[in-house]
């Protein structure tokens, strides 16, 4: 809800995450990890709403907007101030250059001053997550539970995020297995996160036309569970939202960690 000075209300839906502790005629209690899932649902809510408002001032007054959040009963009720600024030049093309991750099946991904290969240890990974987020301007790296990994952990680009998964080699160390970025529709922040694959964007071209291309280039294209995979080169393809048309996502997976993963 959006309320003006004059009083009026704006109510707008938002497809964000959300959670709710249902104990469903149980008389067992909240578990221990319910406070920071809650808290972190309500962070991403209130992403949400930053992204939309400022969407929404930029497309009808030219402006951005900030919102500075005060705590009513942390962590599910909060009040925000908003306050208008200029707008992000990364709104107009040729402005700010774009974070490109270059994925290279089998040995990893390029970034713009950094790589991340299947080899790298799983510290040196963190570290490079680290300082994209000093990059990029963004908080630091967040690590959550993935079933099947050692450890994921995701940095913000612009309006988008890479994650890093590791796994445990035959040797006992833990590396990078999984590199995944992602971006919802709209615009995409400031850097803008771009994926690509030979020299395909994977965000930014209409999904149809990625998999015309890699079927073009003599890649086989299969569909599992509504992904699209390039079983050969260890990619996978998210689909669109809604009425999108291009990937939310692509991932690399190290061929190594894959057939341990099957």
């Amino acid at each position: 809800m959006v309320v003006d000075e004059d009083g009026t209300e704006r109510h707008a839906d938002l497809g964000g995450p959300g959670v709710l502790w249902s104990e469903d005629g149980r008389d067992d209690p909240e578990p221990a990890w319910w406070a920071r899932r809650l808290a972190e649902a309500a962070e991403a809510l209130r992403r949400r709403v930053e992204e939309a408002l400022t969407d929404r001032t930029f497309a009808e007054l030219g402006v951005e907007s900030e919102i500075t959040w005060f705590a009513v009963d942390e962590p599910v009720a909060w009040e925000g101030l908003v306050t208008l600024r200029e707008p992000d030049p990364a709104r107009f093309p040729g402005r700010v250059p774009p974070f490109v991750v270059t994925l290279e099946p089998g040995r990893g991904a390029l970034l713009p001053d950094a790589s991340l290969l299947f080899t790298t240890l799983a510290q040196d990974a963190w570290t490079t997550l680290t300082a994209v987020a000093e990059r990029c301007r963004t908080p630091a790296p967040v690590a959550s539970f993935v079933c099947g990994w050692e450890g994921t952990r995701t940095v913000r680009v612009g309006r988008g995020s890479l994650s890093l998964s590791t796994w445990r080699g035959p040797d006992g160390a833990e590396r990078i297995g999984e590199i995944h970025g992602g971006r919802r529709p709209g615009w995409g922040g400031n850097p803008e996160l771009r994926v690509r694959l030979d020299g395909i964007d994977l965000l930014d071209e209409p999904a149809r036309d990625v998999i015309t291309l890699f079927r073009d280039l003599g890649h086989e294209v299969v569909t599992r569970g509504g992904l699209h995979v390039l079983p050969a080169l260890g990619v996978t393809l998210y689909p669109p939202e809604g009425a999108a048309e291009r990937f939310t996502a692509a991932a690399l997976r190290d061929p190594l960690a894959d057939l341990r993963h099957r």
